[in-house]
């Protein structure tokens, strides 16, 4: 059966990191939407109005544009608590969730509220002086992201890299199991990671509680540059 895959980027990317990913699906015969968030890539909304809200009312609208049923809706790293508050809003748009190396929030919970003792962004994190935006210590960008990637996807990563609005990170989620906790969940893990750590995706997991089904990728932060023929497998065959 034929699905509509909607897929988000996280922060400090764009749709092009969907670029390998989408061909496989789409020669499966599935319908692939991809799209810069508020503030990425060539959207030139400000940082000062980028919001959680700004990102969800993006996905929203992709979604409500399509007409062949319910989307599989995918999230990587900080769009997870994009793509679990577009569940809340509209469950029944919504076939299925998929985290990819996400956070995975409860509800009340902010991207801040996560620790994680194993990742290396938070002591590289370069925050700018009115507090509205960070940017990554240019030393860390290729160990966090694409350590285990070609070399012109290094240089793709460190010369697409912008500032990133803290506010979407600060946001809380509000998430209720009538709707949110009715919509199917997957996880695929990452077993080298150092963004979000591996052990930090398998305590979301866990506490989430109804997560149907794991898979998990030998790589990094970034499946979708150093695996993405593994991980368009992984979602085609959901």
């Amino acid at each position: 059966m034929n699905k509509t895959f909607v897929l988000v980027h996280g922060a400090w990317s764009g749709k092009y990191a969907w670029d390998a990913v989408r061909p496989v699906l789409e020669q499966a015969g599935h319908r692939v939407i991809t799209f810069d968030l508020p503030g990425h890539g060539s959207d030139p909304t400000p940082l000062g109005q980028l919001t959680l809200d700004s990102y969800v009312r993006a996905t929203l609208a992709l979604i409500r544009a399509e007409e062949g049923g319910p989307v599989v809706l995918v999230g990587h790293s900080m769009a997870g608590m994009i793509i679990s508050q577009v569940a809340e809003q509209a469950p029944a748009e919504i076939d299925k969730l998929v985290y990819v190396c996400a956070y995975l929030p409860h509800d009340g919970q902010s991207a801040f509220d996560f620790a994680d003792a194993d990742s290396l962004l938070p002591p590289n994190l370069l925050v700018s002086a009115d507090q509205l935006s960070a940017t990554i210590k240019p030393e860390a960008i290729v160990p966090i992201f694409a350590a285990d990637c070609p070399a012109y996807i290094q240089e793709l990563v460190v010369s697409r890299h912008r500032p990133e609005a803290l506010a979407p990170f600060q946001a809380n989620v509000t998430l209720t199991e009538p709707n949110f906790g009715r919509v199917p969940k997957y996880y695929i893990e990452t077993l080298q990671d150092v963004g979000i750590s591996t052990h930090l995706q398998r305590l979301m997991i866990q506490e989430n509680g109804a997560v149907a089904q794991v898979f998990a990728l030998d790589c990094g932060h970034s499946p979708f540059f150093a695996r993405p023929t593994e991980l368009a497998t992984i979602l085609k065959d959901l």
